[in-house]
């Protein structure tokens, strides 16, 4: 398991930059480890954002518990991960389907939601 979550959501308000948000709760640690991790965050987010982050998202870091304890580069590799994860397109743009390429409940409740449920019927 990572040592953090990350969220990314785009603003859509047309600026570029890119914002940080941290947050590791009490479950972590106490305040000096809690700090620390941030610090090691911010430390990762001024190196790999420029260059790997979303123009115009907010990106959320989650500390999770054993996260302070993995190597910095460790840290390092997952983030990068993380964020080419987040920078891949969810569904294949050449189709015009924004449901090719998704899974599960979630495309079916969009497919719904959109009235084209398979049968013919109206949305519920």
């Amino acid at each position: 398991m990572p040592g953090f979550i990350l969220l990314l959501r785009d603003r859509g308000d047309g600026d570029p930059s890119v914002r940080l948000g941290l947050t590791v709760s009490r479950k972590v640690g106490g305040a000096v480890v809690r700090n620390r991790m941030k610090r090691r965050f911010r430390a990762l987010a001024r190196e790999l954002l420029p260059e790997s982050g979303v123009g115009g998202a907010d990106v959320v870091l989650i500390g999770r518990p054993g996260g302070i304890e993995r190597d910095y580069g460790l840290l390092r590799d997952e983030m990068q991960k993380a964020l080419r994860k987040t920078s891949e397109p969810r569904h294949s743009r050449e189709s015009g389907n924004p449901d090719e390429g998704r899974r599960g409940a979630n495309a079916e409740l969009d497919s719904r939601l959109r009235g084209n449920d398979g049968e013919g019927g109206e949305a519920k």
